[in-house]
């Protein structure tokens, strides 16, 4: 198996339609979850993206559903666990799997449409507190992981403990869907005592166990590019750079004929990232509307049914 070498200053989309094309060369064939089948490769090299000067790395080969993203992600940093809080938005990723016929395929059928059990925004906001349903009050409950990443940045920013991490075994019974990203390492680069006055640098290493490169990846590349610069816009630091590293990295076989298309594509160059706002100090102050991402010009998009 040859693995193409980073070009230096290349574009860094390709590192994403580079691993796409290794899967469909040179993956191992599997069965799945879902039924549909993957091609899939184990641990590829890490994907490296710049966040310098608000860089967003919203992939450009195909259009990507940028508001699905944004309102999904401040779904997780409130805590929530309802997929009808997204639908009601016209955000529906999580509509497959809060339905009842999927809720009782896991054996969660007590539980009613749209609840989703302890998944990522329970874990972010309330880790270890005892699950009850997504209309409870949770409050004070649990360890708010969000905010101990936070203070940590401000306070101790050469911490090696700065960690998120959704993968909770005790809960996983209880989840509508496992954790795909499953944790994350915040990393701050103080600035040389020849710069005094330059803000730190924050970095986000993010480990993926489950990776569908056609639908979720690029969804998770811009989520976690978002978060970071949430945090850092919160913290008083500069967002520096995102690292990816997969585990299964897979092409599902009805996304084959899709990819070839998306892969003859050029990628453009990736867009900014602006705050509407200069009063946002909490992380839970964020809205939709916060987010001005400018000079967004990709190809067109391409249909992909999702596996649940």
């Amino acid at each position: 198996m040859t693995i193409p070498k980073v070009v230096e200053n290349e574009h860094e989309e390709y590192q994403y339609t580079r691993l796409i094309r290794n899967v469909l060369d040179n993956g191992e064939t599997r069965p799945d979850r879902t039924g549909t089948g993957t091609i899939a490769l184990f641990a590829p090299p890490s994907f490296r993206f710049s966040l310098a000067d608000m860089t967003l790395p919203l992939l450009t080969t195909k259009r990507t559903f940028l508001r699905g993203i944004v309102e999904e992600l401040l779904w997780f940093v409130q805590g929530c666990t309802d997929s009808k809080k997204l639908s009601e938005k016209g955000v529906k990723i999580w509509d497959g799997n809060g339905s009842k016929e999927f809720l009782e395929g896991r054996g969660l059928g007590h539980r009613r449409e749209g609840d989703l059990g302890p998944v990522y925004g329970f874990q972010w906001r309330h880790f270890g507190a005892e699950y009850v349903d997504a209309d409870h009050d949770y409050t004070g409950e649990g360890v708010d992981q969000v905010a101990e990443v936070i203070r940590k940045i401000k306070e101790n920013p050469t911490d090696r403990r700065i960690i998120l991490s959704a993968w909770n075994p005790k809960d996983i019974p209880q989840m509508a869907l496992p954790p795909c990203h499953m944790m994350c390492q915040f990393y701050v680069s103080l600035p040389p005592p020849s710069s005094p006055d330059s803000k730190p640098k924050l970095s986000c290493l993010m480990y993926q166990r489950s990776a569908d490169l056609g639908l979720g990846i690029p969804f998770n590349i811009a989520s976690y590019a978002l978060l970071t610069h949430m945090i850092a816009r919160v913290t008083g630091t500069e967002a520096k750079e995102l690292v990816i590293q997969l585990g299964d990295a897979h092409v599902y076989r009805d996304h084959i004929g899709a990819l070839e298309e998306q892969l003859k594509r050029e990628p453009r160059p990736f867009p900014k990232l602006k705050w509407a706002r200069d009063d946002i100090g909490d992380i839970e102050d964020f809205v939709y509307s916060d987010f001005v991402v400018e000079g967004y010009n990709p190809h067109p998009p391409i249909a992909m049914k999702m596996s649940v």
